[in-house]
């Protein structure tokens, strides 16, 4: 079990996953959470990276920060998504082994796994093929950081481990239509649309591709879970590099659509566009060990978009 009055240090804060961890470890009793934004301290060089971690010396980290996207993003910045996720990961998870770290957390993305691999994703997939050029770059440097952990450990001990979450939504999400995930982009779309009677609303690609979806609530919970009753040597012993974390449930983009027009009260038509592309053509992650471990999602999809769309019209200031 984590020490509530230990030193935990939230890398990513003021992102989606971020503040949802914030928040999850807050209000579990963690009294001394750090946090530093990108003004503060810049992940991405190392001498700062080393100097804030000798400073401060924390006890546990969890690694939220990254640079990230949705296809767009990811296919037109392919040389910053490499490099900026290579060098934030690689400067703290050195800097954690260096400076004596007890227990690291990074977080990975589904889009690790082969473009074609059989569904649902076992964690057993990692490099048994090639990867969705699209967002390749940003699944590279994701592999680099699961290897890191994966190769302190072993010659190290480092209790460091990796977690591959499906593709999550929630209060704080990036909404920009140029840089955001589907689910995000789609609710911004739909939402204006409505806003502004238009009578239909285009969406890249076919609707057929399948994607599986998470709470960033639920992802917090199950972080919380995993960091006090697992161990990197729980995983690696197993012969598997990372964890998943997931519903073990997906759907089509045009069902998503369907449910945020439902949530949304968009009475307009859809049109796709195929000559969008749609990306990997499905994405379930396989969840069993998991679920094994006894921790499984609580939010359905459709009560996660109410939330989510709560908080957008709330918040997100078109």
């Amino acid at each position: 079990m984590m020490d509530t009055n230990k030193k935990l240090y939230i890398a990513g804060h003021t992102g989606m996953v971020g503040s949802a961890l914030l928040r999850k470890f807050t209000s579990e009793g963690f009294s001394k959470i750090i946090t530093r934004d990108f003004k503060e301290l810049d992940l991405t060089r190392q001498k700062d990276v080393e100097d804030f971690f000798d400073s401060v010396k924390p006890d546990y980290v969890i690694v939220a920060a990254a640079k990230v996207g949705g296809i767009l993003a990811n296919n037109t910045y392919r040389a910053e998504f490499l490099y900026d996720n290579l060098m934030i990961e690689a400067n703290i998870i050195n800097a954690a082994y260096r400076f004596g770290v007890e227990k690291l957390i990074f977080l990975g993305s589904s889009c690790i796994y082969p473009k074609l691999a059989a569904q649902p994703l076992k964690e057993e997939y990692l490099l048994s093929d090639f990867l969705e050029y699209t967002n390749e770059p940003y699944a590279i440097a994701k592999i680099a950081g699961i290897k890191l952990c994966e190769n302190y450990y072993k010659q190290y001990g480092c209790n460091f481990y990796s977690v591959m979450p499906t593709n999550l939504y929630g209060p704080n999400d990036n909404f920009n239509l140029e840089t955001s995930h589907v689910l995000p982009a789609l609710m911004r779309k739909i939402h204006e649309s409505r806003l502004q009677t238009l009578n239909s609303v285009e969406v890249w690609g076919t609707g057929k591709p399948q994607r599986e979806f998470l709470y960033v609530e639920d992802l917090a919970d199950a972080i919380y879970f995993l960091m006090n009753y697992t161990d990197a040597k729980d995983l690696y012993e197993q012969g598997i590099s990372q964890i998943n974390i997931g519903t073990g449930e997906d759907l089509t983009i045009a069902e998503l659509v369907d449910t945020l027009k439902d949530v949304i009260g968009f009475k307009g038509q859809i049109k796709y566009d195929s000559s969008k592309p749609d990306g990997t053509p499905r994405k379930l992650m396989d969840v069993s060990r998991l679920h094994k471990l006894g921790w499984k999602h609580k939010t359905s999809l459709k009560e996660g978009i109410e939330l989510t769309y709560k908080w957008f019209v709330e918040n997100f200031k078109i």
